[in-house]
């Protein structure tokens, strides 16, 4: 368990471990969304370059027929190994945005459950008193919002 959540006072073990949870859903899903934002940028630099490079070496050559266009594309390596890239790329882009919908799912929810339960996670008066702290801590610290359920 991360050390600020272990020292927040006003808080008991169960509620700490959901707190916990959260966090690491948060910090799952903003490791996806970094992935994700990576894969966009390097899926458009090699359509990019697949692009440029089509048509420096083929179109251009080969523009009299689309025929001529469609073996050349075929005979010439780098042309393929481009294209390849470039599907791939596209192909983990939408395989890692499934991904990282699905964990900002999760997490939302889990956030969302916290802030539905505070009546029955803070029932003492004075750690319904003082939970507001341990909304700031989360706040401050991993940028979670505990105050209301919108995002």
């Amino acid at each position: 368990m991360d050390s600020p959540i272990l020292l927040l006072e006003y808080t008991d073990q169960a509620t700490k471990q959901m707190l916990e949870n959260v966090r690491k859903r948060k910090e799952k899903f903003e490791s996806t969304k970094k992935w994700h934002f990576f894969s966009i940028q390097a899926t458009l630099l090699f359509a990019f370059t697949f692009l440029i490079y089509f048509y420096f070496i083929i179109a251009k050559d080969y523009s009299y027929s689309f025929l001529a266009m469609f073996s050349a594309s075929l005979n010439d390596a780098v042309n393929v190994l481009l294209l390849g890239i470039t599907l791939i790329g596209f192909g983990s882009m939408n395989v890692l945005k499934q991904q990282k919908e699905k964990k900002e799912k999760e997490y939302q929810e889990l956030r969302c459950e916290i802030v539905d339960r505070s009546k029955d996670l803070w029932k003492k008066e004075e750690e319904w008193q003082n939970r507001h702290i341990v909304f700031e801590v989360m706040k401050k610290k991993y940028d979670i919002n505990l105050y209301h359920e919108k995002k």
